[in-house]
């Protein structure tokens, strides 16, 4: 069931009475600032009990900054925009306390509000461009290496260009390049691939380029409805075809498949990112990735090798584990958060698993890794996926 932990997600075999109280620390409301970062500087530490983890990174998603009065969503949820910098500044304490390699921001990381304020009267500045200056500098105060994701919100913002240059997107990228995907590896044995979701979209392409005709093509096809965003009258999965959606394109289809399959001869393990939704069980439909999947048909290709996912959008927690063992997490959103309570957690990565140290109203859990097995032949493999885009009037 959606939300819901498994049972052996919320089971800790042989877990010290210091690391249950450090666990039941952190599901209670806790004061921003230091005493949260001490609090999860002790839970990192006693929650392993005697075995050290190989790196540890911080992750948090849809910080979604604006500097304006607090709203709501457009189902009636409670939106927090001005504190949600100083929830940024609670989860970096954090992240500096438990000396993480890295932090995963999984997009969003400001507000479409900001393209409706008026610029700012005393530095002259655009709201969007003073909300990402100032969101930016509380990023940096971590002093490590934060790889950001490309959200809706964050292209009604900027352009995709400029993004990916100022989220340094670009310095995880060889050469120039137009897109917004990337690998990172942060230790011997393990490989981040940090997907677009917008690669074929309305968002983040000028009319004319190719990737946003294509993506106007599969919302012509697939939504009937003249507002582009709705996905009224749709049912289920193919909920997802809305204007603040989109897909990965055959490029990066290819691309992922031969990060895998490089990963997968190493010995390596996977860990999957992207700010749209791998998998149905974890969200609402309006959520998931176009062409999810076409892409869970490439991680299912590597069992063992892809050991999870990592999304946002949702703004909700959701949890799923797949028959290839792939566990799927979807992150609460730092917005809708309200003050007085948290939202962000340290991950752990040992040899045979991964713990999620959540504060507050950010989930916990426990994956044990699978067994890794041989992935299979590439050559004819990436072929037949850089054929393949979203097909998707044949999908659903």
């Amino acid at each position: 069931m959606r939300g819901a932990l498994p049972a052996a997600s919320q089971q800790r075999p042989g877990a010290t009475r210091a690391a249950r109280r450090a666990r039941r620390a952190m599901t209670v409301a806790q004061p921003p600032g230091a005493a949260a970062a001490g609090k999860l500087a002790v839970a990192a530490e006693a929650g392993a009990g005697d075995k050290q983890p190989l790196f540890r990174f911080g992750l948090l998603s849809d910080v979604q900054y604006a500097d304006k009065e607090d709203g709501a969503s457009f189902h009636g949820t409670p939106r927090y925009y001005r504190y949600a910098l100083k929830q940024l500044d609670a989860a970096v304490d954090a992240f500096r306390a438990a000396n993480v390699a890295f932090c995963i921001h999984l997009g969003d990381i400001i507000d479409f509000h900001n393209c409706l304020l008026p610029d700012c009267e005393a530095t002259g500045l655009s709201r969007s461009e003073k909300a990402l200056r100032e969101v930016l500098h509380h990023f940096d105060r971590l002093a490590r290496p934060t790889l950001h994701l490309l959200g809706n919100h964050c292209l009604y913002n900027h352009p995709r260009e400029e993004l990916n240059r100022r989220l340094k997107i670009s310095s995880f990228q060889q050469g120039v390049v137009p897109h917004s995907y990337y690998a990172f590896q942060p230790a011997p044995g393990w490989r981040f691939v940090l997907l677009d979701g917008y690669d074929v979209s309305i968002l983040g392409w000028p009319p004319g380029h190719p990737q946003h005709e294509q993506a106007k093509a599969l919302l012509e096809a697939n939504n009937p409805n003249e507002d582009k965003n709705s996905g009224a009258g749709l049912v289920g999965p193919p909920r997802r075809f809305v204007k603040f959606g989109g897909g990965l394109s055959a490029a990066q289809l290819a691309w992922l498949q031969g990060q895998l399959e490089e990963a997968a001869a190493a010995g390596e393990r996977v860990v999957a990112a992207c700010h749209l939704v791998f998998h149905p069980d974890t969200a609402p439909p309006t959520c998931l990735l176009w062409n999810y999947e076409k892409v869970l048909q490439i991680l299912h290709q590597y069992p063992g090798t892809v050991v999870a996912t990592l999304a946002g959008h949702a703004h909700q927690d959701g949890f799923a584990c797949d028959a290839a063992g792939i566990r799927h997490r979807v992150c609460k959103a730092v917005l809708e958060t309200p003050p007085g309570r948290e939202c962000y957690g340290v991950v752990e990565v040992f040899e045979d698993s991964i713990r999620i140290n959540g504060v507050d109203t950010f989930a916990s859990a426990e994956w044990t890794l699978p067994v890794q097995q041989p992935g299979p032949a590439g050559v004819a493999r990436g072929r037949d996926v850089a054929s393949t885009l979203v097909t998707a009037s044949t999908e659903t």
